[in-house]
């Protein structure tokens, strides 16, 4: 057996307390050890062992720690991820990795010289729906695809309060970088780099000096059409997935239920976690030589992030390839700062 991955969380806000420290606490390859809080210190009502800093610096002079996540606002991932490896430690970082590709290749670049690993935070490859998806394409049963359609929206017509989320010209701010990197990366985990890429955004809520719709239209060999769209003024919610085959075509809703569990304290490890309710089953249309339609019921398979954890335990006790490649995030920031 090998010693646990030693893990500081640099913030127990929402990203922290549901995303992060449930899945460090549960896997039992990993220690959770400490976080940073500068102000509330919260994290003790949950994990009363786990050290609580005040100052980054604490954290990064702890030569016990081996992994850090980078769980803070946008525009802090960079400069805090080069800390991170700075100090010899291995660096999970929440999306969106960077602004800007110049940063992200500075970072790898920098996690080779030290000789750590950069794991990026994509967990929604791990939601119930989207591996449904996943599934459903790569069984084959909706014959050649020839267009995709991949959406996640929500009704949030008031400005953020957070400030920096709302603040024009801040780095890696609007909706590009904040639901466009989940988006982006499970189209990129299926099909790979687009052969071309048209991006449209706009500022629709009354007062935003920030994006809050977009649009991007990926073209793929065999002239395969994937279309990913977000906006935050969706009043009904359009199907979250929806793909068309020469033999047929696929609609999922988004019904991923880790997010709400978790913060309801249900723990991943709890009975019935990442289980979508009865109801939200994907809907699989086939044709027929004769035109005759079939249609089927796809339940998903269960969700679960700590799948996730899993792959960076692999990645650094018995380097296994990470499955969120460094190459597909390089194609990600390219897509989201173009």
């Amino acid at each position: 057996m090998s010693s646990p991955i030693v893990t500081g969380i640099l913030s127990f806000g929402m990203s922290g307390r549901i995303f992060h420290a449930p899945f460090v606490h549960a896997h039992p390859g990993f220690q959770f050890k400490a976080v940073l809080e500068r102000n509330q210190k919260n994290a003790v009502k949950y994990y009363p062992d786990v050290v609580s800093y005040d100052r980054i610096e604490d954290m990064l002079n702890d030569a016990e720690i081996d992994l850090i996540v980078v769980n803070t606002p946008n525009q802090l991932h960079y400069e805090q991820a080069k800390q991170v490896l700075q100090a010899g430690k291995h660096v999970l970082i929440e999306k969106p990795v960077t602004a800007n590709l110049t940063q992200l290749l500075e970072l790898y670049d920098l996690a080779k010289a030290q000789n750590k690993h950069l794991f990026v935070y994509q967990n929604r490859r791990w939601d119930s729906d989207f591996q449904s998806v996943k599934e459903v394409i790569e069984s084959g049963r909706l014959g050649n695809l020839v267009e995709a359609h991949f959406r996640y929206d929500r009704y949030k017509p008031v400005l953020s309060p957070k400030a920096f989320k709302e603040a024009a010209g801040m780095d890696s701010n609007g909706l590009v970088y904040d639901l466009g990197p989940h988006l982006l990366d499970q189209v990129i985990s299926l099909f790979g780099k687009p052969l071309t890429s048209h991006k449209v955004t706009a500022s629709h809520r009354e007062g935003s000096a920030v994006i809050d719709y977009f649009n991007y239209q990926l073209t793929y060999p065999h002239q395969l059409t994937v279309q990913v769209t977000s906006s935050l003024l969706v009043a009904q919610p359009l199907p979250a997935f929806v793909l068309h085959g020469t033999a047929g075509s696929y609609i999922k809703d988004r019904c991923d239920v880790q997010e709400a569990q978790l913060d309801q304290e249900i723990k991943p490890t709890d009975a019935g976690y990442g289980v979508e309710p009865e109801g939200c089953e994907g809907q699989l249309v086939l044709m027929g030589i004769s035109n005759e339609k079939t249609i089927e019921k796809m339940p998903s398979h269960t969700g679960n992030y700590l799948n996730l954890f899993e792959a960076v335990y692999q990645t650094i006790v018995n380097g296994a390839l990470y499955p969120i490649t460094d190459e597909h995030i390089a194609w990600q920031v390219e897509l989201l700062e173009a």
